[in-house]
């Protein structure tokens, strides 16, 4: 019978916490790891419709990209929604693990699955852990095996994650030639990518001046949105647990959704 210990020991070696940044918070934040698990449900959110389809489904954990806690608690409480969700797990057994950073910067976590699916060439960290011995660090970029537009990007993007759009900084003709990718809310990696003289940043969101000292700085900039940079991954990571752990039930939840919607 497999433990929340087991799982864990896999997610740690998926996703090695000493990759996350000092901010995060990762690795098993809410059970009991001695517990034994029969069902997994991955997610990029604690969210309420997440966390009731886990408490209908009786999973035994969650692995949760975004982690819940992120900050410390002062109390425990159903007066705030963290409190809620938090409670309504716990009292329904339910253990929580989160990879977040670590997985953004794994050997194969979010950034280099990203970068592989825009089809880079000599991948390459944005920026690097000191003294790491396996080269490791946070972002990626590398280079397109030819020249396109940044509108053609645009559409192997759209076509990779399965979303219908996107925000743009440049123009659609724009030639593209080195990308930086690095997903989520990561606008503060454009000056690593100036540093690697890159064409475009790939990153989910970032604020309007941001945006401008990207357009100022001639580098364009793709936007899918936080939750398509991050939801594709949180469903691979749903099949390389049940890789692992073929006799347990392991799926990405059904029913979260991107609350950001194209109209």
């Amino acid at each position: 019978m497999s433990t929340i210990d087991d799982v864990s020991e896999v997610l740690r070696s998926l996703a090695p916490p000493y990759l996350a940044e000092e901010w995060d918070n990762v690795g098993l934040l809410v059970g009991d790891g001695k517990r034994s698990v029969k069902r997994i449900m991955t997610c990029l959110t604690v969210t309420r419709e997440s966390a009731r389809e886990a408490i209908d489904q009786q999973v035994e954990l969650i692995v949760a990209h975004h982690p819940i806690p992120f900050r410390p608690l002062k109390r425990l409480t159903t007066e705030d929604t963290t409190g809620q969700l938090l409670l309504s797990l716990i009292n329904a057994g339910i253990s929580v693990y989160s990879p977040h950073t670590a997985f953004d910067s794994a050997r194969d976590g979010i950034n280099q699955r990203l970068a592989e699916g825009l089809e880079l060439l000599k991948i390459q960290p944005l920026q690097l852990i000191e003294n790491d011995p396996d080269g490791l660090g946070a972002g990626r970029w590398g280079e397109l095996a030819e020249q396109l537009t940044l509108e053609e990007v645009g559409t192997r993007l759209k076509q990779f994650l399965r979303i219908r759009g996107l925000h743009m900084v440049g123009t659609p003709a724009q030639p593209i030639q080195r990308v930086a990718v690095a997903c989520g809310s990561a606008g503060q990696f454009l000056a690593a990518a100036q540093k690697y003289q890159c064409d475009l940043l790939v990153t989910g969101e970032t604020s309007f001046h941001t945006c401008l000292a990207s357009a100022a700085a001639q580098v364009a900039m793709l936007l899918p949105g936080h939750y398509a940079s991050e939801r594709f991954a949180v469903e691979s990571l749903a099949e390389s647990l049940g890789y692992h752990f073929p006799a347990l039930v392991v799926w990405a939840s059904r029913e979260e959704a991107d609350p950001l919607q194209w109209i």
